[in-house]
């Protein structure tokens, strides 16, 4: 049994800078249904351009089957504030001007994003939550939602994130807006506005995302004689064009903004001191060759966060691998959920 919604917030959603949105909505999907219980919540957060259907962007992990899959358990996967698959961003009507917002959109963070998460955990009556996993964003997601402390959850997996976005990922994400703010329709507020530069973001956001060892895999040229048409130039242009059509500047501009923000120390006593304050059961899994969030800062995760396990793969796609190595998680993450469960059976044993 699957659903797809979308929630109205019947009140003002105040963001972290202050600044409030009217009319907000929360597109999500479902899988499975909720036990008697309701202890077999598996909730999903998405990574940048991705969409609340977690069955297709994350198989392997999560489908029927699955580790994660709709016969035993309720997923939930919600698409995030200011992305294009249904919930508000910028494309969305304005109620002040009845046009759409476009570049006044008000900035978020990512704790406004957690934050549009407990919302929905409210709306679905969800108090506790058994996986809370999220990789990439999506991981920076799920650590802010679990200091948030807006619903129990029990076990916390991150997956190749990060405690504060390096100033190495700034860069990235400033060169890929930077790209998109030299095409000059991004200023002209029409809905297909910056698409040219949004291509060649997305081309360096490849460069981020992979290694050099998958493009000398994938990508490396069969003859000798070739002066021009390479393989690899005709794949950055294909990828570019490919999220053109189904994302929009805007959107990507604000996201990858919002990435920018996260630092789990902003307007706590450090960044050290929020990851002690984590309660979930902790798994970090980091991917020894991603030069976008570098295994160093997963392992700062699980040094800082009380009792975290943390276990590495090697992808030699780098970054995408969370997306990619789903056998590596299924096992790791598995195997994890198992020791869990033990060690809540025993605990119950001594309390008894």
């Amino acid at each position: 049994m699957s659903t797809v919604a979308i929630y109205k917030h019947p009140k003002i959603f105040k963001l972290e800078n202050g600044k409030k949105l009217r009319n907000l909505e929360i597109a999500y999907q479902t899988f499975g249904k909720l036990n008697a219980n309701k202890d077999n919540v598996i909730w999903a957060c998405h990574a940048l351009t991705a969409n609340a259907d977690v069955l297709d962007w994350w198989k392997g992990l999560f489908g029927n089957n699955a580790l994660f899959n709709p016969e035993e358990h309720f997923i939930v996967c919600a698409n995030i504030l200011g992305s294009n698959y249904g919930t508000t961003n910028p494309l969305s009507k304005n109620p002040t001007t009845g046009q759409p917002y476009y570049l006044s959109f008000p900035e978020f963070t990512i704790k406004d994003l957690a934050a549009t998460h407990h919302l929905l955990a409210n709306h679905l009556e969800i108090s506790n939550i058994k996986v809370l996993i999220g990789g990439s964003l999506g991981g920076q997601q799920a650590l802010e939602w679990s200091l948030a402390k807006t619903q129990t959850i029990e076990n916390l997996i991150l997956v190749a994130t990060n405690a504060v976005h390096s100033p190495w990922g700034i860069a990235f994400n400033e060169s890929q807006r930077l790209a998109i703010s030299t095409d000059r329709t991004f200023y002209a507020n029409q809905p297909d506005g910056g698409l040219k530069g949004l291509k060649v973001a997305r081309s360096i956001a490849l460069l981020s995302y992979r290694t050099y060892e998958a493009y000398s895999a994938t990508q490396l040229e069969s003859v000798n004689d070739k002066t021009t048409g390479y393989r690899a130039a005709s794949y950055q242009n294909y990828q570019g064009e490919k999220l053109c059509k189904r994302f929009n500047a805007y959107s990507y501009w604000y996201l990858s903004k919002a990435m920018d923000s996260h630092n789990v120390g902003r307007g706590r006593k450090s960044i050290t001191a929020a990851l002690a304050e984590v309660k979930a059961n902790t798994l970090v899994i980091g991917i020894e060759n991603d030069i976008l969030f570098p295994i160093s800062e997963q392992k700062f995760l699980a040094n800082h966060i009380n009792d975290a396990q943390f276990s590495s793969i090697n992808c030699a796609y780098g970054h995408d691998g969370f997306l990619i190595e789903t056998d590596k998680l299924t096992n790791i993450i598995g195997n994890f959920l198992k020791e869990s469960s033990d060690k809540k059976i025993i605990k119950l044993h001594k309390t008894a």
